[in-house]
């Protein structure tokens, strides 16, 4: 009889449970604004099997990014106010409010010339003192300055002529530390001729003898030299190709110092000839130069709100209007220009 015998048993597989890894990171939200969710998984290593343990949940999302998506933009703080544009004549202190985060989705957001982000008060409302036996404010700073002569029909041989000695007093208030360029401008009599300047196909036009756009001078140093230039310049007539000698005066500053300071003075008796075109040419100059206009008409009504577009803001300062030709050669007129464009006139009164 056996003493021992075997059997069998647990003959059924044995049980294995589900396995996963580790949870990924959250991925990036689906929205910016207006809610979103972010998402992460993981994956299955080892499935179950055998009545095994089952896997848990293998994806998982949460909300995110809830906030509206229309958010006005955030500013900083004001700066403090600048120092004084001017040293007399009247100035002004500026101070203004950065952007610190940027308007989402329809937000809105002032502009930077906005009065919430971008303030003036006047200084030095004092008028520019000279010394005695002194009758033109003086100028001693590094300057690169283009001279725009208007020579157009408007301006009429008088006003033309008085309008020669306003630009040589104003060369006569500069150091030699001054770099002027001179450029006479007007234009053709007739429409056409208008139009073969600054219409298409140009190319064979020539800008002085066809568009009347005379360079009298390349920059220099030489200033004695360049107020004979100018003395002896005739009154050239036909209509205002303003755009164009603005565009002449953008080459000329290519030609000027780095380490000088870059400004355009424009000396005008009335309309351009095209105010789209002008406004064209004044937006592309102003990123390279200041520039300042000075008005003048015989009917005493200088167009000022196109000029105050034209010239680089703050147009207060930028714009010094003669209320008529007789006016135009006057000291006070060139102690104006000096006191706006010299921030530091060497008889200004402190």
């Amino acid at each position: 009889m056996p003493l021992a015998a075997l059997r069998s048993c647990n003959d059924q597989p044995c049980p294995v449970n589900c396995k996963l890894e580790s949870w990924s990171g959250w991925s990036k939200c689906s929205a910016e604004c207006g809610g979103g969710v972010s998402q992460r998984l993981r994956e299955v290593t080892m499935n179950m099997k055998n009545g095994g343990n089952p896997c848990g949940e293998t994806s998982e999302t949460k909300a995110c990014n809830g906030q509206a998506c229309e958010e006005d933009c955030e500013l900083k703080r004001w700066t403090k106010w600048s120092d004084c544009s001017k040293d007399c004549d009247g100035g002004t202190r500026k101070r203004q409010r950065y952007i610190k985060k940027q308007a989402k989705g329809g937000g809105k957001c002032d502009g930077p010339w906005s009065p919430k982000r971008l303030q003036y008060k006047e200084c030095a409302m004092k008028r520019c003192k000279l010394p005695l036996g002194e009758k033109i404010l003086t100028c001693s700073k590094r300057m690169d300055i283009v001279l725009l002569i208007d020579g157009s029909t408007s301006m009429g041989k008088a006003g033309f002529a008085k309008e020669l000695t306003a630009a040589n007093n104003l060369i006569g208030a500069f150091s030699k530390e001054a770099n002027f360029a001179v450029i006479l401008f007007s234009g053709p009599r007739t429409w056409r001729g208008v139009n073969e300047c600054v219409g298409k196909g140009t190319k064979n036009v020539d800008l002085e003898k066809d568009c009347k756009i005379k360079t009298v001078s390349h920059f220099t140093q030489d200033l004695e030299k360049l107020k004979e230039l100018i003395t002896a310049l005739e009154w050239p007539q036909g209509r205002a190709l303003t755009s164009l000698a603005l565009t002449s005066a953008k080459a000329e500053l290519s030609l000027g110092r780095k380490t000088a300071e870059s400004t355009v003075i424009v000396f005008g008796a009335g309309k351009p000839n095209s105010d789209r075109l002008t406004m064209k040419s004044s937006i592309l100059l102003r990123k390279s130069a200041r520039v300042m206009w000075v008005p003048v008409d015989p009917f005493n009504n200088p167009p000022q709100k196109l000029i105050m577009k034209f010239a680089t803001r703050r147009w207060q300062e930028n714009v010094i209007s003669v209320k008529s030709m007789k006016e135009l050669d006057k000291p006070l007129v060139t102690t104006r220009i000096v006191a706006n464009i010299c921030p530091s006139p060497e008889f200004a009164l402190k």
